[in-house]
């Protein structure tokens, strides 16, 4: 089994598996990467490639029952993404090598799914590619250095097919969303080209007014 093999138009229309996780931190953060071509780099973001690149950089492995990918490109026709997989493991079941996606991340595991979602998206990639179900992948973080088991069940599945359909939608129509101030932004690497804070539109003077006159 191979890569489904996509004509020219399809081709152009896949977006990045990391366009997920931009768009469900902040769809304005995914546009000015992914629409605008804009980016800059801090300390987290820093650790974040380090760790990815030490992982691709692993080789592959092969003992009894498993072998280890790393680095492997991934699409899918499907949700219409590609990308790479940090590591994908084959095991081998009743004959057959089952592929596993293991996605490493840099800090701890999150209270939103956004990690879980790319993770999805990688598998379901895998199974376009090789043809098989994968009912479970796994998220390696490095600041509580544990491996968590995700289950890739329907309702994550149909998440992860809207978010998709989202982002390639926003990305397609080349419109950046206006900033909106939030926690999240003095976490962001791309504060200072968003600017939310000078550039967030201020309430409309009618509002203002009808809050005045209520008080």
């Amino acid at each position: 089994m191979g890569a489904p093999v996509l004509d020219a138009a399809e081709e152009d229309a896949l977006i990045p598996l990391s366009a997920l996780q931009h768009y469900l931190f902040c769809p304005r953060q995914c546009a000015l990467i992914h629409v605008e071509r804009l980016w800059a780099e801090d300390a987290a973001t820093a650790e974040g490639r380090l760790l990815h690149e030490r992982v691709d950089a692993g080789g592959r492995e092969n003992r009894p029952g498993l072998r280890v990918a790393r680095g492997m490109t991934l699409r899918s026709r499907a949700l219409g993404v590609f990308g790479k997989a940090d590591v994908v493991e084959f095991r081998r079941e009743g004959g057959r090598e089952v592929p596993c996606p293991v996605e490493y991340k840099r800090g701890r595991p999150k209270a939103h799914r956004a990690d879980e979602i790319q993770l999805c998206a990688q598998a379901q990639c895998l199974e376009e590619m090789f043809g098989t179900a994968i009912a479970e992948g796994a998220l390696f973080y490095g600041q509580t250095r544990r491996r968590m088991a995700v289950a890739l069940d329907l309702e994550l599945r149909a998440l992860t097919a809207r978010v998709a359909a989202e982002t390639r939608a926003m990305i397609a129509a080349g419109r950046t969303p206006p900033p909106i101030l939030q926690n999240g932004c003095a976490r962001c690497s791309l504060v200072d080209l968003c600017r939310p804070t000078s550039l967030e539109r201020p309430p409309r003077v009618a509002d203002w007014l009808t809050r005045q006159l209520a008080e």
